[in-house]
């Protein structure tokens, strides 16, 4: 997983030209006009998922994982913790759904980290994550998620 600034983006277009078409969409997008939605930026390789949300509590969540698609996740208004783990012999508590391309797992986070606006985090197929967490209370975000297509 990476957590960074957008303003570092650049230093992660090493990871493929569809990362740098996802870093350069966010970075000249005005997303705090862009309504809620799917939007493709090359077909099924790549799309951005615009939602917005007030946070919740972990106490009834589960962390999610993927094998189709690396998630960006960029916070564009407000501020969320997100749960980790790394995938290692955990068992799902959901099998994996293809259609949706996720799965769930029980277990606790074993770390969590917090984005704030102008962050972005990079879950990668092992990366465990729980997002969409309130810090204290919850609290209104608005969160750009970018699926990147593993092959």
């Amino acid at each position: 997983m990476i957590i960074d600034l957008l303003s570092n983006a650049h230093l992660y277009y090493n990871q493929g030209p569809l990362f740098k078409k996802a870093f350069e969409y966010l970075a000249h997008t005005d997303l705090s006009k862009v309504e809620k939605g799917k939007y493709e930026l090359d077909g099924d390789k790549l799309f951005a998922i615009v939602n917005e949300y007030d946070t919740i509590s972990p106490d009834n969540e589960q962390m999610e994982s993927h094998k189709k698609y690396i998630d960006i996740q960029y916070i564009v208004a407000g501020a969320e913790r997100i749960g980790h783990d790394f995938l290692k012999e955990q068992t799902p508590s959901k099998a994996y759904d293809s259609e949706k391309d996720f799965m769930l797992w029980g277990q606790k986070p074993s770390f969590f980290s917090v984005l704030q606006q102008g962050m972005f985090a990079v879950f990668f197929p092992h990366d465990l994550h729980m997002p969409n967490i309130f810090i204290d209370s919850p609290s209104y975000v608005k969160k750009v998620v970018i699926k990147v297509s593993v092959g």
